[in-house]
């Protein structure tokens, strides 16, 4: 077995410097497409958006198509004025391991199946899965796994688990409209202002399940005019919606949509909803993360596997097996000392487990494809 831990550092510290944001992923795509052409993978560029690419190798034998899918876009931050561009969520990290394994098994190479590698644009945008979905690109996989680096308030350095149950999230905008006026005669305009502050009431009113985490707050409402004493005619808002559960969240879209569309006609008023965008909560496969529980054994040891973990993040990797049901697919959390959190501009954490990721991935696709000797 090649020096993991060596390889994946250092693709790691290459793919950091070339951070690059969602649908502009070129030079990463770049990278990536051209170490696996020289690893002997039938290549794909260009997918999923522009930017995606996929590579794929086969064993000598037919078998499942085994799929790991690595995000690669970073993240934009405002830094003493000027815009920068950093890998503050891991996505350098992801496909890192993803890359590394692919060296270490065409090295070995396998005996069935097909072996598939999804380098996924935009999550961070929330659109990428659902572009690789459009493309077509998991309609022939069986099985899908990914891993996510968490921060030491979910995993401790070493600690893995199988699965990562993120939640719902998603975002309603809508414009409220109203009329204007003259504010010493409010009773000739239709003030959006105050129509804004009942649909927030209510929606604080809004009542589910409190065994299952939820929340629907109110994140932004702009309703001015260019002179202070006109009455407002037109206004917008943003609520954004999170939930543990995908029932739940559906429940919270038609409640937050109905109180938006009907409350402004009280005051005789109109809304106009924009469709909600946002991703699905996890639904975890049992086969898939058994699976990926047994390889976290073999590679750190029972006492480091976590059972699951609940976090009220989001991740557009969820599309996947909303789309299709029976993709046995599972979201792996790795403990890497990750500090001071996830999208912090000074995120930072052991290099070293990374090669704990690769470990994990080797195993599965030695379970399912038979790496040779």
């Amino acid at each position: 077995m090649s020096d993991i831990n060596a390889i994946v550092t250092k693709l790691y510290d290459e793919l950091h410097q070339i951070a690059e944001p969602a649908w502009k992923e070129n030079k990463t795509a770049a990278y990536i497409a051209a170490y696996l052409k020289k690893l002997g993978f039938e290549v794909t560029e260009g997918v999923a958006g522009g930017t995606g690419v996929v590579g794929i190798m086969h064993g000598k034998e037919p078998g499942e198509v085994l799929g790991f899918r690595a995000d690669i876009d970073a993240l934009l931050f405002t830094i003493d004025g000027k815009t920068q561009c950093i890998h503050a969520c891991g996505h350098d990290a992801h496909t890192s391991m993803v890359l590394a394994l692919a060296k270490e098994v065409s090295e070995r190479g396998f005996e069935r199946g097909t072996l598939k590698l999804i380098f996924q644009p935009a999550e961070e945008i929330d659109t990428g899965s659902r572009a690789v979905i459009k493309d077509g690109i998991i309609d022939d996989v069986d099985w899908l796994f990914a891993t996510h680096l968490r921060p030491i308030q979910e995993l401790a350095l070493n600690q893995c688990t199988p699965a990562m149950y993120h939640g719902s999230c998603y975002m309603v905008e809508a414009e409220i409209l109203g009329r204007c006026s003259h504010a010493g005669r409010p009773h000739l305009g239709i003030n959006t202002a105050e129509i804004a502050v009942q649909i927030v009431n209510s929606i604080n009113a809004i009542r589910e399940d409190a065994s299952v985490q939820h929340s629907a707050k109110v994140t932004k409402i702009l309703a001015m005019e260019p002179s202070l004493n006109n009455i407002p005619h037109h206004a917008e808002i943003a609520i954004d919606l999170r939930s543990q559960t995908n029932p739940i969240m559906k429940s919270l879209i038609a409640k937050v949509t109905d109180i938006i569309e009907t409350t402004p006609k009280l005051f005789g008023g109109s809304a106009v909803v924009k469709t909600p965008e946002g991703v699905p909560a996890a639904e975890i496969n049992p086969q898939a993360s058994a699976l990926a529980r047994e390889a976290i054994v073999s590679v750190v040891g029972e006492e480091n596997v976590v059972e699951k973990v609940v976090s009220p993040g989001a991740d557009d990797f969820h599309y996947y097996i909303n789309y299709k049901p029976s993709l046995k697919a599972t979201y792996i959390g790795l403990g890497c000392g990750l500090t001071p959190g996830l999208h912090d501009p000074n995120m930072h954490f052991d290099k070293n487990a990374l090669a704990n990721g690769v470990k994990i991935y080797l195993y599965i696709v030695n379970k399912l494809l038979h790496i040779k000797g």
